[in-house]
């Protein structure tokens, strides 16, 4: 996302750039599912799932984390599969719905989110303080 994005962290005040931060960042302790791709036995993308807030124990809205694809496999509906393994995952732990932020630079990410039924929705907390989030749901 560096690559993409640069600096952009740079141009928000301190108490926002720390929130966006924690809310990029993942602790594996907030994970409820994770999903992991493979070709053969190599890894090739992962993506996961958590509650929305990341600190709730309710499960009825949970934040897609990370879909991640290594890119000399991209373009290969790798992705896709993997959105559809945690929309799954979602229903198996009761989950109404699925929310996620992308960038208005993920072209391809937002192709695929907006092809699977995903919404663009208002910014959700603390996306609403980035020009360039997206922010997408799904009833699941």
């Amino acid at each position: 996302m560096t690559a993409l994005y640069g600096s952009t962290m740079d141009h928000y005040p301190p108490e926002i750039a720390r929130a966006l931060s924690a809310a990029f960042a993942v602790d594996p302790e907030t994970i409820v599912a994770t999903i992991l791709a493979l070709c053969g036995e190599v890894p090739v993308g992962q993506a996961g799932l958590r509650p929305f807030p990341a600190d709730s124990d309710d499960l009825a809205i949970l934040e897609i984390k990370k879909v991640f694809i290594h890119e000399s496999y991209r373009g290969r509906g790798i992705s896709r599969a993997l959105m559809l393994d945690l929309e799954a995952a979602g229903r198996e732990l009761g989950s109404t719905t699925l929310i996620l932020q992308t960038g208005t630079l993920q072209g391809a990410a937002i192709g695929l989110y907006e092809s699977l039924g995903y919404v663009l929705t208002a910014p959700y907390p603390p996306f609403e303080s980035m020009s360039n989030a997206l922010c997408y749901a799904k009833a699941l």
